[in-house]
This record gives C-alpha cells, structure tokens and sequence, in this order.
C-alpha cells in the first residue's frame, strides 16, 4: 500500500497538476517528504523553511491530525493515510 499526499491548488504547478500523489514506502513525515521532493522537485521548499522545519503558515495534517502537535516531521506515515498540505488562510 502507499500513502496519499493531497496537494493545494497552489502546489499544484509543481505536481504535475495533480491533486493527489501516491507516495510508497515513506515511514515518517519527513520521509515522504523526501521522496515527494524527488519526483516533484520544490515541494519541500514550500512546506519547510531554511531549516527543515515546516513553515508556520503551513499546515499538514496526517489523516485528522496536525503534525505540529503530533510528532511534527517524525509523525508515523502509515499505508492507507492521507497526508494533507493546507496553507494558512488569512484576511479580514
């Protein structure tokens, strides 16, 4: 089984125009991450800083949790899961 990152329409240039992407054999956050990077080059870039830490107007969620209050890059990846990229939303 694999995992499926479900990409914002912003990220979506950078995806193929794909709104989902299966990812294979990425245990962890970060792993995914990576091996997304590597088939869609700038993805991490716009999910993690200079630091390789997510962004703070940034949210990923895998299945129904936030990763930041999860195990944030570290969060378990199981097959079946969707891993969801969401840009903060702000205005007034």
């Amino acid at each position: 089984m694999s995992v499926t990152l479900r990409v914002p329409t912003i990220l979506r240039g950078l995806s193929g125009e794909a709104a989902e992407v299966p990812v294979e054999g990425a245990a962890t956050l970060a792993e995914l991450l990576d091996k997304v990077e590597a088939e869609h080059p700038g993805i991490r870039a716009r999910v993690l800083d200079d630091d390789s830490k997510l962004r703070r107007f940034v949210n990923v969620y895998v299945g129904e949790d936030d990763v930041r209050f999860a195990g944030g890059l570290e969060t378990p990846t199981p097959d079946g899961v969707t891993v969801s990229i969401i840009p903060a939303v702000a205005g007034g």
